[in-house]
This record gives C-alpha cells, structure tokens and sequence, in this order.
C-alpha cells in the first residue's frame, strides 16, 4: 500500500489546469448557473490531484523509503479528504459520507475492475502478489465492520444521538490504530511482501525537496479552494440536475477525487503490473476507511454539527457486497479480462441503485 500508492500527472491532464481560472472567473466574476461551475471545478480538481500526488512521490523518494511510504499512505488521498472536510463544515454530513462510500467502492469496483479488463484484456491471464492482495482484503473487512456496527447500533439498540456520536468517536480510534498498525505492518516488519509487489522504476531526475514541499502546498491550496466552491453549490447542483446529494457524492464527487489515481492503476495494469494496480485500488479503499474517515468524524466533534458514521443501509450494503466480491476474486493470485467485467458490473449496479434513491 505506502510506496506503490504513487501518483503521477499524466500529460493528457495538464490542459485541465485550465479550469482553474475558469472555475474562479464563473464563481466570482460571472456568477454562472451552479451546475456549469459544478463541473468546472470538478475538472479543475483532477489535474491539481495528480500535481499533489506528484509532489508527494517528489518528497517520498527524497525522503527516504521509511518516510516515503509514510508520505504516499498519509496523502494518498488528500484531495479527496479535503473535498469531504469542506462538505463537513458545511454541514453536508449525507455527502460527505457518501463520498466515503463512494470513493471505496469505487477504487475496489470501478478502478479495479477498469484496470483488470484494460490489463488483461489481450493477456490469458495476469498474475499477482496473493498475500499481499489478502493482506488488503482483511484489512477491508474491518473497513466493512467498522461501518457497519454504528449502523446496526443505531437501528436495534436505538441509541441515542449521543451515545451513536460517542460510539462512533471510539469506534474511530479503534481504526486509526489499526491503520498505524497497517503501516508498521507494510513499512517495516512485513515490507518485502509490498516490495515484490512495486517493482523498481526510475524516478528520472527528482525535483528539490524544496521545490516539492512548495508545489504540495500550492496545490493542497488550490483544491481546498476549488473543493469549497464545489461543495458551496452541490445542492443547487443535484436539484437542478434531478440527483439525489447521495448519488452525487457516491458517483460523482468520489469519481472525480481519485482520477488520477484511477488513471495511475490502468497504466499500471497496462504494463503488466498488476501487483501495483491492485495496491492503488486496494489501499487506497483502506485508507479512506480507516483513516481518512475515521479523521472526518473526530474533526467534526470541534465543530456545530458533529458527524457520525451511521450510514444508510445501501451505503453498508453497498461496501460489504464489494469487499466480498474482491476478495474472492484476490484469492487465487491471478486475473483475467471477464474478472475485471464482473468487477464492472457491480459497480453498474450499485450505480443504479444509488441512482434511483430517493
């Protein structure tokens, strides 16, 4: 998971950096319909993902392989968890919970599945870390237990709304440290198994440390920028498009937080490299659940409105289904091009059902 969650800007999304000033301009200048500026700062977000992911792998590998995992585990999905902390202080808890479910459902179905096809699709059959790809599998029905448990809580017992906060804040540090403890597990004591998993690749000629951290920042703050002017117009947004929040935040904005990293997977599946396809895909699911969305919860305590992490029913339904459906397939350590359609499909369906949510 640390080390081969490594993005890139690829250089078909340098024009996108384009919607940038363009988002800006619509917002503050011309003050255009919610739903042009929707999609426009959602298009402004993808490149500025890959920039930040791209100053990340800049600092990992001057850092050092320790720090450098630490680095690309820590920020592996920094645009998306500033997307949700935007939409949490302003009281979007539905979003920013479907968000939650939709960016890991979307990087075990939709990224996995699209990587699986695109890689296999002129090869028999392509072969992978098995353990590894177990290891994530685990780690993934905790993300699943964890989502679940203040769920039944609160429909069974029928808790209080304090006593579901409290739950839900306790439960969140049983996940952060089960994530530190992924970490140790991946960065130290059993790292050889994600090391035979990212193949050695030439970084070329890195960038300064000091010229990595300030390209971090700009970036960290212009997709903060970017994800307050989306979040300040997606209700509008979802009204005027006919969308529910909740698919828009399952679909959309999970969608567009994690394009880099999507694109990053194929390429990777492109090349033979599925040990680092299925790690991007993976990991990244593990992340959100365990740490990115365990942060949201305790931050929300310091503000109004605290979150917690009762989540509907087809949100649960919904992650449970596709861990299960990906670990049966991670379990014989290879895959071809109908595994990766099957991966699809779900995902289609799953899409449907958020779709026709009211």
């Amino acid at each position: 998971m640390p080390a081969i969650m490594t993005l890139k800007l690829k250089p078909g999304l340098n024009w996108l950096l384009v919607f940038v000033p363009i988002t800006l301009l619509l917002e503050y200048v011309w003050h255009t319909r919610a739903a042009v500026v929707f999609m426009c700062s959602c298009l402004a977000i993808i490149p500025l993902a890959g920039v930040m992911g791209h100053a990340t792998e800049g600092l990992a590998a001057r850092a050092g392989a320790g720090v450098g995992g630490l680095l690309n585990a820590t920020f592996g999905n920094a645009a998306e968890m500033i997307i949700a902390f935007m939409a949490l202080s302003k009281g979007l808890h539905d979003v920013v919970k479907a968000s939650l479910t939709g960016s890991i459902i979307g990087n075990i179905l939709l990224v996995l599945g699209l990587s699986i096809l695109a890689g296999g699709w002129k090869r028999e059959r392509q072969r992978f870390n098995a353990m590894a790809a177990s290891s994530g599998s685990t780690m993934l029905l905790l993300a699943a237990v964890g989502l679940v448990v203040p769920a039944a809580y609160a429909a069974l017992a029928g808790g209080t709304d304090t006593t579901v906060k409290d739950l839900s804040a306790e439960i969140s540090v049983v996940l952060l440290l089960t994530y530190v403890l992924n970490l140790l597990f991946s960065l130290r004591t059993h790292k050889h198994l994600y090391d035979l998993a990212g193949e050695e690749e030439s970084h070329g000629e890195l960038p300064s440390l000091a010229r990595s951290a300030w390209t971090l920042l700009v970036a960290t703050v212009l997709v903060a920028w970017m994800s307050e002017i989306l979040v300040g117009v997606v209700e509008e947004t979802s009204h005027a498009l006919g969308l529910t929040e909740v698919f828009v935040g399952v679909i959309v904005v999970a969608i567009i937080g994690n394009a880099a990293e999507h694109s990053t997977a194929i390429m990777m599946a492109l090349k033979d490299k599925m040990d680092i396809a299925i790690g991007i895909a993976v990991g990244s699911s593990v992340q959100i659940a365990l740490f990115v969305a365990p942060v949201l919860m305790l931050a929300s305590l310091f503000m109004e409105r605290p979150m917690d992490l009762v989540f509907t029913m087809p949100e649960v339904l919904a992650v449970i289904l596709s861990v299960w459906v990906v670990t049966q397939i991670s379990q014989d350590g290879e895959t071809n091009w109908l595994e990766g359609a099957q991966l699809l499909s779900v995902y289609a369906i799953l899409g449907l059902v958020f779709y026709h949510i009211r």
